[in-house]
């Protein structure tokens, strides 16, 4: 049972050790797993073409063998062509000839008078045989024959197919005209037209089955593609053949995609896996050897893997919805925020590899990924210093100038003329570099979900105006002036040793805001050598001093400070005691154990180099105003006792700052403490002209040696 309980510590311990690195495997995973499910299992092959412009794609090769159809319109006119060339089929009736005469017969026996004789009734039969003899069809199977210009009919007759001149045949009116001319009009018009009936009749059925006969063997085949032949390049105008040709082959290859196994899928999903896998990690190796603050710092790390996989998951939305046209995605948002929250180094490789990442879902893949790591390059170097929102539009500009230059060079390239070239782009172009703005608004959000702080804000809360610092200036003077003089030391000290100067410069500006609630308590603050701190005991006036932390951490959260300038107010003073009125108090109690709690900020150390110097530079600036002669000995000296202090008692321990950080720093403060204390020349008093006969000339020579005496020291 105790091996068990020991085993159970030594996991919740290496846990404890490695915690970090497990829940940034497990955000990574999460990441991972997020973009692969959005990424579609087959390509989009839609590729937008139009007849009559220049193909915009990279060059179309075959993937296979395939026999391109002719395109409908052509085989219909081929079906078209057969109908109206087939010759019709009739069917011929030998009963309709003797049935029209037996009719005839009837007729004319009714009518028998001296001037019909049998001859003349014998010469009628005759007469109409000879008609069915050259045939007889209907008016509209006529006019059948007349529209589709058949110089031949094939009849059906005796089980065997005949073929006759359709310029033989005779309508019905016009046989009917023929045999009441020969008639003389003894026939009535109503008995023509009830003896003479088609003796061909049109077979429609036998005729539609002729022409689908011969439909059937039209050729549908339009040409042969081999693979690896290529089918178009970029820039070749697309006619009507060349149109056909790709339609069919896009169509084929989406064809044989949706019948490829579930083998193949999962192929494609293992490729996915292993690549996205492998993209991802290279972000976090590379943020944990060349980025150890990034990784170190929780908001900043997940800010870079969401960053990483938002435009991922966009892109597979798009192409598994089929929308092709990706450029209108503002991609330069990526390297413009993390440019500004996380750091230009860390852009490059995030930005690269997030467009290779989308890449993979895309057809037009080399394009793709010029125009938009040429375009993200562009904006991180144009963003190496965000000094104002102006800059934003600057670099709205230069996103579209670099998409357009770029895609203008690839065209010249790839295109046989400027005609060529696919000119909309361009307007996708601007869409995207105007989305880019959208990354103003979300510079605000981001700053309040991942307590960053950008350079346009910190240069905002530094401006004297702001209501704070004016609140201060006013209510304050001497903690105002005191903040000026620390802010200043801390920027400088803060660039000599590659730290952030603004971020210092700000922070210092606000450190000591909690003594608003108080002022009078303070030093700086008082006048007339009066000091309210007399009518109280060291205890009182320590808590008094001490509350000015946590006076001022709640009104930068009343006012909406940034988190990390409230960092600067609580770590200002550490853990660090109230040096004055402690040792004091153990003075007059030298038998008493002190209750150190009660001397003591509440902290936190600083835990950053700006934080650190923001300290070193608050307790020189304080101290050196009890230096009672400003020599630069005595202002060396009072710099090494105060940071040497500092450093003594460990409250630098949680800093990143260095030995030789620290030194720098110290040269610095000395450097700049006699600067602003330097000793400064007395200016002579003019002396009136009545008064200068009982000046010495001696005197004069005098005055004038001290003079260049102290002008000299003040040089030095």
């Amino acid at each position: 049972m105790r091996r068990i309980i020991n085993h159970i510590k030594k996991i919740i311990n290496y846990l404890r050790k490695y915690s970090r690195q497990i829940s940034q495997t497990i955000l990574v995973c999460f990441c991972i797993l997020t973009i692969i499910f959005f990424m579609p299992r087959e390509k989009n092959n839609q590729l937008e073409f139009k007849k009559g412009t220049p193909w915009k794609h990279e060059q179309l090769i075959a993937d296979f063998d395939f026999d391109i159809t002719k395109p409908e319109n052509m085989v219909q006119a081929e079906r078209d062509t057969i109908a109206k060339s087939t010759q019709p089929i009739f069917r011929y009736d030998a009963t309709v000839a003797d049935s029209s005469c037996h009719k005839l017969d009837e007729y004319l026996s009714g009518k028998r008078t001296s001037s019909i004789g049998k001859n003349r009734i014998k010469d009628f039969k005759e007469f109409l045989n000879e008609l069915y003899g050259a045939g007889v069809v209907s008016d509209n199977d006529a006019e059948l024959i007349r529209n589709g210009r058949f110089r031949y009919i094939s009849y059906n007759s005796d089980s065997s197919q005949m073929r006759k001149r359709s310029s033989e045949l005779l309508s019905c009116s016009e046989a009917g005209k023929r045999l009441t001319a020969m008639s003389d009009s003894l026939l009535a018009e109503n008995e023509i037209v009830s003896i003479i009936r088609p003796n061909y009749l049109y077979d429609e059925n036998g005729t539609r089955l002729k022409i689908d006969e011969k439909q059937k063997g039209i050729d549908t085949n339009f040409t042969k593609l081999q693979k690896g032949q290529r089918i178009i390049s970029y820039g070749d105008l697309i006619n009507d053949t060349k149109h056909h040709i790709i339609d069919s082959y896009l169509k084929e290859r989406e064809k044989r995609a949706s019948e490829r196994s579930s083998a193949y899928r999962t192929k494609t999903l293992i490729g996915q896996i292993l690549f996205v896998i492998i993209a991802l990690f290279l972000i976090y190796f590379y943020l944990e050897l060349y980025q150890p603050e990034v990784v170190h710092n929780a908001y900043k790390f997940v800010f870079s893997m969401l960053t990483a996989s938002v435009f991922p998951i966009i892109v597979g939305i798009m192409s598994s919805l089929g929308h092709t046209n990706v450029f209108i995605l503002p991609f330069a948002i990526v390297p413009m925020m993390l440019c500004l929250f996380v750091s230009n180094q860390a852009a490059f490789v995030i930005h690269t590899i997030t467009i290779l990442i989308c890449s993979t879902m895309l057809n037009d893949q080399y394009e793709f990924v010029l125009l938009q790591t040429a375009t993200g390059y562009s904006v991180i170097l144009s963003l190496k210093e965000l000094s104002s929102r102006m800059q934003m539009f600057r670099c709205t500009l230069i996103a579209f100038a670099t998409y357009s230059t770029v895609y203008l060079c690839y065209s010249l390239i790839t295109s046989k003329t400027v005609i060529e070239m696919h000119y909309p782009m361009y307007m996708h172009f601007a869409i995207s570099s105007m989305l880019t703005l959208i990354a103003y608004p979300m510079m605000v959000v981001f700053e309040k979900m991942f307590h960053f702080i950008s350079n346009v804000t910190l240069i905002e809360l530094s401006n004297f105006n702001s209501p704070l610092l004016q609140k201060l200036s006013q209510e304050a003077p001497g903690t105002f002036q005191h903040s000026i003089q620390v802010s200043n030391l801390a920027a400088e000290a803060a660039s000599a040793i590659g730290g952030n100067s603004l971020l210092a410069r700000t922070g210092a500006l606000y450190h000591d805001i909690g003594k608003l609630k108080n002022p009078v308590y303070f030093t700086e603050n008082q006048s007339g050598g009066v000091s309210p701190h007399t009518s109280l005991s060291y205890i009182e006036s320590a808590q008094i001093i001490i509350k000015h932390v946590t006076d001022g951490l709640e009104l930068a959260k009343r006012e909406g400070l940034p988190k990390r300038i409230q960092e600067f107010i609580m770590t200002h003073h550490g853990l660090s005691k109230t040096g004055w009125f402690y040792i004091s108090y153990k003075n007059e109690h030298p038998d008493e154990e002190v209750d150190e709690s009660l001397f003591t900020y509440p902290g936190p150390k600083p835990t950053t180099k700006e934080q650190a110097v923001l300290m070193l530079a608050d307790c020189t600036e304080a101290a050196s105003h009890s230096i009672k002669e400003y020599s630069e000995e005595n202002i060396n000296k009072k710099v090494d006792d105060v940071i040497d202090g500092i450093v003594r008692n460990r409250e630098l321990e949680l800093s990143p700052l260095t030995f030789q950080d620290i030194d720098t720093i110290k040269r610095l403060f000395k450097k700049r403490l006699m600067a602003i204390y330097h000793t400064r020349i007395s200016y002579p008093k003019e002396i009136k002209k009545e008064d200068t006969a009982n000046v010495a000339d001696d005197n004069d020579a005098s005055n004038a040696q001290q003079t260049k005496e102290e002008q000299t020291t003040d040089a030095k």
